[in-house]
């Protein structure tokens, strides 16, 4: 059985907001939540210094290669408006998404993340969970989906994993960060991912044609949007969908006895990180994508933290 938690109302989730307030304090967390996760990752054998050293110099001997630089203005749409909402504070990043660090280290931080969901997987952590996601996906889908698009693909890991199980698909790997989406294309030139297409777009707002796509996934965003954006960008993957196409969502389950028990030290960690945690575990989900014009969703523990969410258009 498990425990709903309400982050906001709870005593101990008001007085870690209520410290959070302060901001040296919240300054003080971001440096310890993010020492923890290179210290795991150390622990579990990611060279986590030298793997960002070498993404960064492409993998030669310049500290910072400028073809970055080129990569980025190529891929970056000049016309895109940011929403008020991203540009602010995320994972310990002072500008968020919105910065080299920020790309160039999400790889090594996945890994440390999701090292400790299941016993004693350490790195491998991150790709039984993507795993975990995927025969979910698999079984909801009758026929394999031959249109992906991937809302918010960070720097590509998801969208690389969903062509993996779907190598046939033409997939689309959509983000507002230019900076991720630089790190997504190199990594596909190197694994000559090509057919992959990168868009730079907002997933509230993608500017794709309707219905041009079988499914749509959401691997770990909606935690890190507020309610407005969770909403909107269930109408545009509606919109987005074909006839009888499907929303897979995959992401941090609330309901997890794991989040009803967390020490008061690493709730805090945590929410210095995740500036809109607290209204991710107050949303009804299965309302939104209701109300967004999908039928009722199936729901589903896919790691003993995280939950997989499917819906089809109604």
């Amino acid at each position: 059985m498990t425990a709903t938690i309400n982050p906001t109302d709870s005593p101990i989730s008001q007085l870690v907001n209520g410290l959070l307030s302060i901001a040296p304090l919240a300054k003080f967390a971001k440096s310890q939540a993010r020492n923890l996760i290179i210290k795991r990752a150390e622990a579990i054998g990611v060279a986590w210094r030298d793997e960002v050293k070498l993404l960064q110099s492409r993998g030669g001997t310049a500290a910072f290669s400028p073809q970055w630089a080129a990569d980025l203005a190529e891929i970056t749409n000049p016309d895109l408006q940011y929403p008020e909402y991203y540009l602010t504070s995320f994972h310990a990043y002072d500008r968020g998404n919105m910065s080299w660090d920020a790309a160039m280290e999400v790889e090594v931080a996945a890994y440390s993340v999701h090292a400790k969901i299941f016993a004693e997987t350490g790195r491998s952590g991150d790709t039984r969970l993507r795993q975990s996601y995927h025969d979910l996906v698999r079984q909801a889908c009758s026929t394999p989906p031959q249109t992906i698009l991937d809302i918010g693909c960070s720097v590509g890991m998801s969208t690389f994993a969903m062509q993996e199980v779907y190598p046939e698909a033409h997939l689309t790997g959509l983000d507002l960060s230019p900076y991720f989406l630089s790190i997504a294309n190199y990594r596909a030139q190197q694994q000559q991912s090509a057919q992959i297409n990168w868009i730079h777009a907002a997933g509230e707002a993608t500017g794709l044609p309707a219905h041009s796509y079988d499914l749509v996934s959401l691997f770990l965003i909606c935690h890190e949007v507020p309610h407005t954006a969770t909403r909107e960008i269930f109408r545009e993957a509606k919109r987005l969908l074909k006839p009888g196409g499907q929303i897979a969502i995959m992401d941090m389950n609330p309901k997890s006895e794991i989040y009803a028990q967390m020490a008061p030290y690493i709730l805090a960690l945590l929410k210095s990180t995740e500036p809109y945690l607290d209204r991710y575990f107050t949303l009804d989900i299965e309302r939104e994508l209701i109300d967004a014009g999908f039928q009722a969703p199936t729901i589903t523990a896919n790691t003993p933290r995280h939950r997989t969410v499917i819906a089809q258009v109604q």
